[in-house]
């Protein structure tokens, strides 16, 4: 560091000097300088402070650890809104709640009534709803404000045809659709003993949700008949099918042949879906050069693969008999599946009252359906 001179520090400042009628011109000149030579030794004092090694490492210490520090939004993730307090109060009190606080929630539409679920919740809820329903997972997920979602839909790939520069140009065959993909409605009854002693009440009661619904849509998405509820893979007849060869014992062939009856683009896409007895079953069997087909994932997250795609274990799928379905095999994103994001919540603090059960209805809506079907291949257990 450079050190200044008094010289320096005086720099071009000058020194105004009034002379009263009884001073001394000596005295004047001395007390001037004797001022200023103490100005000087002060800011001098300053500067050295400021310019002390152990000073400049605190500084630098405290900027550092500052620098360190997570980056936010500033907003404390931790602290819950107004609203989420209130519903947290409404889940244990139901209609006892205070004025302020059902002034933070939104009312349901529903006529049932009750309030809705902060979306927080809402889209937490969808989230956890994977465990449960893993057809999730592979199909194509969409969300919606509305009761119901148009798609358009292709019955076939183009007809694409070669023709010389002067030749006229013939027509494809493809041929187009649209297809509606309905929002339907279900709810829940929870049986909640802890609800009161639960130290966070909202996730006790997104937890429950989340299996409850979960259940309840991953058998829809399979089975449902498309009224009142989603449209299932299973009940979609327009899905080809393939017969095993023999009606109550797999083959490594028939699995071949069910893999390579898709088309190319959907088949390197494509994915296995069976139940936990189908699935223990086919892992002991082995191809031709005495290798399981089954093979387990090397890497963490990865799943499990059947010829080298990915296996899905559905529970409601059935299990290996005459003329059953075991087994689909296709490109689960032509599924689509439709979440409308509104949950509604009523809370019924006196049906059970005797029992100290408080019983939550939850309400939220979810829509199902094939949308293509060339993308889909089922295996019948059946000779031919």
């Amino acid at each position: 560091m450079k050190h200044l001179t008094k010289t320096e520090l005086l720099g071009s400042s000058a020194v105004l000097i009034r002379k009263g009628d009884d001073d001394e011109p000596d005295a004047i000149v001395t007390k001037a300088l004797a001022d200023l030579t103490k100005t000087v030794d002060e800011r001098l004092a300053d500067i050295e402070k400021k310019s002390d090694p152990a000073t400049l490492v605190a500084r630098l210490d405290k900027l550092e650890a500052k620098g360190n520090r997570p980056q936010g939004t500033g907003e404390k993730k931790d602290e819950p809104t107004a609203e989420r307090k209130a519903f947290a109060a409404y889940l244990r009190h139901g209609d006892k709640l205070a004025e302020e606080d059902k002034k933070a929630l939104n009312v349901a539409s529903d006529t049932q009534g009750g309030f809705l679920a902060p979306p927080e919740m809402s889209s937490e809820v969808i989230r956890d709803l994977i465990e449960y329903s893993p057809i999730r997972s592979f199909a194509s997920v969409r969300n919606t404000s509305a009761d119901s979602v148009i798609f358009p839909t292709r019955g076939d790939i183009t007809n694409a045809q070669w023709v010389g520069e002067m030749e006229p140009h013939g027509e494809s065959t493809i041929t187009f659709g649209q297809r509606e993909v309905e929002v339907h409605e279900t709810f829940v009854d929870i049986s909640n003993r802890l609800l009161q002693d639960a130290p966070i009440a909202e996730t006790e009661v997104r937890t429950a949700l989340a299996e409850d619904f979960g259940k309840k849509e991953a058998e829809a998405f399979l089975w449902g008949t498309g009224v009142k509820m989603p449209e299932g893979v299973m009940v979609n007849t327009a899905i080809p099918e393939v017969a095993n060869g023999h009606a109550a014992n797999l083959s490594t062939d028939a699995l071949i042949r069910l893999m390579y009856s898709l088309p190319q683009a959907y088949r390197s896409r494509g994915a296995w879906a069976m139940n936990g007895t189908t699935l223990g079953i086919l892992r002991t069997l082995k191809d031709t050069q005495g290798q399981y087909i089954w093979q387990t994932s090397l890497q963490a997250g990865q799943p499990e693969t059947i010829l080298g795609r990915p296996v899905i274990e559905m529970v409601d799928l059935e299990d290996i008999a005459a003329n059953q379905h075991p087994i689909v095999y296709g490109d689960f994103s032509a599924y689509r599946i439709v979440d409308r994001l509104s949950m509604s919540i009523l809370v019924d603090p006196y049906s059970r009252a005797r029992e100290r059960i408080t019983r939550i209805h939850a309400t939220r809506r979810v829509g199902g359906a094939v949308l293509q079907p060339a993308r889909f291949r089922k295996l019948r257990m059946s000779t031919s």
